[in-house]
């Protein structure tokens, strides 16, 4: 087994690809060792000492460093710890699928029922447009609500945090948001 790794625009995160699936469906952010005991692969990622996030995508595995870690020699140890888990096809979860399901964010603001089609086309476009890309990021985004013309986003993964995210949200999404959906007058981190 092979894992390849790529670099994403945030520099303290890299993406792991196992060459295989890593979630059946959703993601699964973890931000806290606390978190990640729900899965023994995060935990084990956690248990490095030196990671401070771990995300599972689809098909690839984020993991951020921690301030004044190295990746010359975090790297190798987050490698050793996949082929580990992908070899011995051990459960990303404990207790089967239990954690697998990605648990919605609680929402930044209350939707207004009125607001109904507006929302479907921003959730259409977050799912369509956005999220792809940003998955080849090593990241996810969340809908997280819209009131009064803002939409309100999180980032997850590599995204969180990254120096670049805020541009993104600013000029990327919102640009794109704003185009297809007049409704919409900004964009904003949650």
């Amino acid at each position: 087994m092979f894992i390849e790794t790529e670099t994403t625009p945030n520099p303290a995160t890299l993406k792991f690809l196992p060459g295989r699936q890593v979630m059946a469906s959703g993601t699964r952010d973890f931000t806290t060792p606390e978190e990640a005991e729900v899965s023994p692969l995060a935990d084990a990622i956690f248990g490095t000492g030196e990671v401070t996030g771990v995300f599972f995508g689809h098909d690839f595995v984020s993991v951020t460093a921690a301030p004044g870690a190295g990746w010359s020699t975090l790297k190798p140890q987050v490698v050793a710890i996949l082929l580990d888990h992908f070899v011995s096809e051990a459960p990303l979860f404990s207790g089967g699928d239990a954690g697998a399901i990605s648990v919605p964010a609680e929402p930044e603001v209350e939707d207004d029922p009125a607001d109904a089609d507006v929302i479907a086309q921003i959730k259409d476009l977050i799912e369509t447009r956005v999220r792809p890309a940003v998955a080849g990021d090593g990241g996810d985004i969340q809908y997280r609500g819209f009131r009064d013309g803002v939409v309100f986003l999180q980032m997850q993964g590599a995204c969180s945090g990254c120096p670049s995210s805020t541009a993104t949200l600013k000029h990327g999404i919102e640009g794109l948001l704003k185009h297809y959906v007049p409704e919409v007058s900004e964009v904003r981190a949650a």
